[in-house]
């Protein structure tokens, strides 16, 4: 990688020319560089073309700016910009090797990360979107190309649980794609990278991440029950702590949200490209730590156990232990998710 970088020229003349760039790994919707600086080493982040490229670059530049609010640090420091390239120069971070009890404070952190807006920045980034009724009559139809019955009630609690997430209240800093990966473990604690998907609404839909399995992530892990208890906890204190507030309601809806989603079985790139829960009865595939069947096992059993007893859920809970167990029942091998995260 040559140790020029030949674009962002406004960065460079305020920051400096920057020399030793080093190519970093990063999505296909990027490029990542470690460079170095007059005062040490910095990240450039180019997002790349692409339709929407735009209005990624343009979530990540403002969900940085609203997140630079929280104090101490939950993002790194945003040193420079360049519109015009779609260039982001960030703070340098060091990720240390997180601890087996990461999620505890991943989820702290996220809490603080959510707490960094309010009523008062309605407009500044998209609303969170759930899911549709497209995404109700796909999942009823992977119920009945398994022969499993959907009971009459199904339905209807679906399009209500649909209605719930789509009138969720709440101006909670949404970081859109908070996966291992896009958390930095730092000695300074848990700071948060890419924020291409950002957007504004309840933190109960990512709260939900920790149970339901990292639906939009690469890197899938199932954290044991107290270790899971101890997460949400801490979420819900430092969310206390924040806003001096109780967080109101939990996150049942938002797994079952989850669950119906077909693109949360996909990498971002697949995503929208085709009714992926049409796909499993015929295939499987993997992405990352899982594959789609392992994922979707996993979100049957935390929806049916989750959601059992729960008024206009009860039918939902019974259809998701059934669907579990009929997908068990073809496909025995079918592995648990993953305890722990890669090394890295």
């Amino acid at each position: 990688m040559a140790s020029r970088l030949e674009f962002g020229e406004s960065v460079w003349a305020e920051l400096g020319r920057p020399v030793g760039a080093r190519r970093l790994e990063s999505s296909p919707r990027s490029r990542v560089w470690r460079v170095g600086l007059a005062g040490g080493s910095a990240v450039v982040k180019q997002v790349v073309e692409g339709p929407d490229a735009d209005e990624r670059y343009a979530r990540e530049v403002t969900a940085l700016r609203l997140a630079a609010r929280v104090d101490p640090p939950v993002v790194p420091a945003v040193l420079g910009t360049d519109p015009g390239e779609r260039v982001l120069v960030l703070e340098d971070l060091e990720h240390l090797r997180p601890p087996g009890d990461w999620v505890v404070a991943y989820a702290g952190g996220l809490a603080r990360l959510h707490a960094a807006t309010g009523p008062g920045d309605a407009g500044v980034l998209p609303r969170w979107a759930g899911p549709t009724r497209g995404d109700v009559a796909s999942f009823l139809a992977l119920a009945e190309s398994l022969s499993v019955p959907v009971a009459r009630e199904v339905p209807g609690e679906l399009d209500a649980l649909v209605a719930r997430l789509g009138s969720l209240p709440g101006d909670a800093l949404l970081h859109g794609d908070p996966c291992p990966g896009n958390d930095l473990h730092t000695a300074a604690g848990v700071r948060f990278i890419d924020f291409e998907q950002a957007s504004l609404g309840s933190g109960l839909v990512e709260l939900a991440y920790l149970r339901i399995g990292f639906p939009t992530c690469w890197c899938v892990t199932e954290a044991s029950a107290p270790l899971l208890g101890r997460a949400e906890a801490e979420y819900r204190s430092v969310w206390r702590a924040e806003t001096g507030s109780e967080l109101e309601g939990d996150a049942v809806d938002a797994c079952v949200g989850w669950l119906l989603r077909g693109d949360a079985l996909v990498e971002r790139a697949f995503r929208g490209s085709a009714d992926h829960l049409a796909r499993v009865p015929d295939e499987d595939w993997t992405w990352g730590t899982a594959t789609a069947r392992q994922r979707l096992v996993h979100r049957l059993g935390v929806v049916g156990r989750a959601a059992s007893g729960r008024p206009g859920l009860g039918a939902v809970s019974r259809l998701s232990l059934d669907l579990r167990a009929r997908m068990r029942e073809l496909w025995p091998g079918v592995r648990p998710l993953p305890s722990r995260r890669p090394e890295g």
